[in-house]
């Protein structure tokens, strides 16, 4: 079945035979096969998705939740499967798969029905009324990193405000959205209003960028691919939400405990192998803590244990591909050459099969130094050295990017002081958790719109005066 797409209520084979190898990037091995799709199969898809738009908005709000409700209770039940799936098809380790992973993906459709339970589709105002009415088709194209939460990001609140989907997930890491299509489907949600086609950004998602019959495209990935996405969409006028790059900084004021802080920041932008969009990339220390804060570093490198995903002890897996190990290394290298010191960590492979990186952390690392503006995708830190708190804001902001920021300090507001300061959609401090419910997005080349809650839901609604009323 791997090798078929959801379109129109049923699995059906590609108009054009063309098969991709799925590789666990433990072993190196093909786990699965799947099709890569053409326009062809867009053009079904579309197709489907239109005819089942007309009916589906006029859903009422109690069936919609219903079918949110049975989506999340067939995501449960099957949630240790999703989990391993993930871990097989992009590496990450089994506890993170099971406790981040997929339970971060399934609170996206609960979200969406609290959202939609209290929603206010119409309002009086002024003299007449507004209305809120689901865009219509929406083509989603998603990443491998996060391969069902960046889904279920969007699968969730389209489905919620009536709009009928399209949905690319990476060909890297397709099988976990394949077993949320099953869930879909045995949820009773009708025929067409969801559909899943597997393929590759030229021959798919391109396709769904472009199409006439696409009323909103929402994508997850690199600048580049948002780029690309938005200049297709350009003819046709069509909706783009997209949530692209970042090079987040952990701004870590004097006053802070120095000691956790650091620990803290590491081990945080290790996390998924450090392969997240909103990694604290970039670490800010004051010039009087630099050997304080490399000796914290060390002792938080020493603490991943590197192994098999699968293993419940293994805190850090390998990468999703081999291109991407490369990439990776490179710019560590890169680092090293341009005179930033080594901390911890280095260029060179573990033994053994898998695309496994060193978690490296870099310190005397200046702004203009590529580690310090491209974003690595892999568990590289950055630490840089700042005098006065206006350099170090000054310092945040020197980048295209403007996903996310984080602050550390004992006094809350200075702390907010500095948030308000930084161009970015997010700013944590103190470590605080990542909160699903609150908008999620960035400023400047990460992207435009946002994900999650209600501002998430809001994306894929239009909004209609009607005057006199």
């Amino acid at each position: 079945m791997t090798t078929e797409f959801y379109i129109g209520g049923s699995w059906v084979g590609p108009a054009v035979p063309r098969t991709l190898g799925v590789l666990d990037p433990a072993t190196e091995e093909t786990v699965a096969t799947i099709s890569l799709g053409s326009a062809a199969d867009v053009d079904r898809a579309v197709a489907a998705a239109r005819a089942a738009f007309v009916p589906y908005a006029q859903v009422s709000v109690e069936q919609r939740l219903s079918y949110l409700e049975r989506i999340s209770a067939g995501f449960r039940a099957r949630l240790p499967e999703i989990a391993r799936t993930m871990t097989r098809e992009m590496g990450s380790p089994i506890t993170f798969s099971t406790e981040r992973q997929a339970t971060v993906a399934l609170f996206h459709f609960d979200e969406a029905a609290r959202v939609l339970a209290d929603f206010r589709f119409e309002e009086e105002m002024g003299a007449g009324v507004v209305r809120r009415e689901p865009i219509g088709v929406c083509g989603l194209i998603t990443p491998w990193n996060w391969p069902l939460n960046q889904v279920a990001s969007k699968v969730a609140p389209a489905l919620a405000t009536g709009c009928t989907v399209v949905l690319k997930p990476s060909e890297i890491a397709p099988l976990s959205a394949m077993v949320l299509a099953e869930v879909i489907h045995d949820a009773g949600v009708p025929p067409g209003v969801f559909n899943l086609v597997n393929g590759d950004g030229a021959g798919v998602g391109e396709a769904i960028a472009a199409h006439p019959g696409v009323d909103m495209v929402s994508l997850t990935g690199s600048t580049a691919a948002g780029v690309r996405v938005s200049q297709l969409a350009a003819d046709t006028v069509k909706r783009v939400a997209l949530e692209l790059g970042g090079k987040s900084a952990n701004i870590v004021l004097p006053d802070a405990d120095l000691a956790s802080a650091v620990v803290a920041g590491v081990h945080s932008c290790f996390t998924n192998a450090g392969q997240n969009c909103q990694s604290p990339t970039r670490m800010l220390v004051h010039r009087s803590q630099r050997d304080e804060a490399y000796a914290a570093a060390r002792r938080a490198v020493e603490q991943v244990r590197l192994g098999d995903p699968l293993d419940p002890s293994t805190t850090m897996g390998p990468l999703v591909s081999r291109a991407q190990r490369e990439k990776v290394t490179a710019l560590v290298r890169s680092g090293i050459d341009e005179g930033a010191t080594l901390v911890a960590g280095g260029p060179e492979h573990p033994d053994g099969r898998g695309f496994y990186v060193r978690p490296t952390v870099f310190g005397d690392v200046t702004p203009t130094m590529r580690i310090a503006r491209e974003e690595i995708f892999g568990p590289v830190l950055s630490i840089l050295l700042y005098e006065t708190e206006d350099e170090a804001v000054e310092i945040a902001n020197d980048t295209p990017f403007g996903l996310a920021g984080f602050v550390q300090s004992r006094d809350p507001g200075r702390a907010r002081r500095i948030a308000d300061r930084l161009r970015a959609g997010r700013v944590y401090f103190n470590g605080a958790p990542f909160d699903r419910s609150l908008p999620f997005g960035g400023y400047k080349q990460s992207g435009n719109g946002r994900e999650f809650g209600r501002f998430g839901f809001e994306e894929y609604l239009e909004v209609k005066a009607v005057i006199g009323w």
